[in-house]
């Protein structure tokens, strides 16, 4: 068996406690119809939904700020946020007054006004990440948040993603994809908390 190396968070001392919920920032990520059925449908994705909804209920119940971020790659796609299809779901949809920012790429900060959304929130260091898809949107907006200046945590039950083809012809099974995701996170990026309960208790 592979020992594990240190991570590059600890090799450079970098703060791995978890935050406070009450003293950050939510940022949900792509939680549309899109990823629980069809061609984008995701292994787990109704589990990661409903951690995505306590989530979110307890951001709210803390009084911590939310920010709802939402792909759109235009008519007719499997993220038309104009059809159903790309709808954030019933389960986490915004609450009035929380900000929907919508983005092109899968970092949620490019192209798009999140850092100024988050500026007039109040936002302070902590980010908590949650969405789709985990090695994707989640990875990236976590990689743009450490750029900004940003501390981002993500909240591993609460994403999902997808087997996908490996370069040797294999396949890469959905669970091997998000645990590489989360480790690539928790090696530079930032702490990953295993369940919602971990920043709740």
């Amino acid at each position: 068996m592979t020992t594990p190396s240190q991570t590059l968070r600890d090799v450079f001392g970098l703060d791995n406690r978890l935050p406070e919920l009450a003293g950050s920032t939510l940022v949900m990520i792509d939680f549309q119809n899109t990823y629980r059925r069809g061609v984008m449908a995701l292994d787990g994705a109704e589990q990661a939904l409903a951690a995505g909804a306590r989530l979110l209920a307890a951001a709210r119940a803390a009084g911590a700020g939310v920010v709802h971020v939402l792909n759109d790659s235009g008519e007719g796609t499997p993220y038309d946020i104009r059809a159903e299809i790309g709808a954030i779901s019933p389960e986490v949809a915004p609450a009035a007054g929380e900000p929907v920012v919508v983005k092109e790429f899968p970092d949620s900060f490019a192209g798009t006004d999140l850092e100024k959304v988050l500026r007039e929130l109040g936002a302070g260091e902590d980010l908590v990440l949650a969405g789709f898809m985990t090695h994707m949107c989640v990875v990236f907006t976590a990689h743009g948040a450490v750029t900004r200046g940003y501390r981002p945590t993500v909240v591993a039950e609460a994403t999902a993603t997808r087997a996908l083809p490996g370069p040797d012809g294999t396949t890469v099974s959905a669970a091997a994809l998000r645990d590489a995701a989360l480790a690539t996170v928790a090696d530079r990026f930032g702490p990953v908390a295993s369940r919602v309960a971990d920043l709740t208790a």
